[in-house]
């Protein structure tokens, strides 16, 4: 079974929110060359500098070691290009467990 995790960006402004959001469309294919899959990215309609993406990890994969390792790669590193890391106030990544009624098992 796949490891499924809620991932919140909070940045600083609405406007470095708005650039990070953009930069997810080129996550979401770089993400697939470390088998990790993207299921939605989502704004906040009451907090305006968050961004939330919902991604699959293939079952047994460890989540943070395949974040530090995609976030070491060249595809991570030119999928940021330009943007300014400071621009961020926090990520929270929150493991989730499907239900047994989940149809994303």
């Amino acid at each position: 079974m796949n490891t499924y995790e809620l991932r919140t960006y909070t940045l600083k402004s609405v406007e470095a929110a708005e650039s990070y959001r953009t930069i997810w469309i080129k996550h979401i294919e770089s993400l697939k060359a470390f088998g990790i899959v993207t299921h939605g990215v989502f704004t906040v309609p009451d907090a305006p500098t968050r961004i939330v993406a919902l991604v699959a990890y293939p079952a047994g994969t460890d989540p943070a070691e395949a974040t530090a390792r995609y976030m070491e790669s060249d595809l991570f590193k030119a999928d940021m290009a330009g943007f300014d890391f400071s621009d961020f106030s926090s990520v929270e990544p929150t493991l989730l467990a499907p239900t047994s009624f989940s149809p994303l098992k």
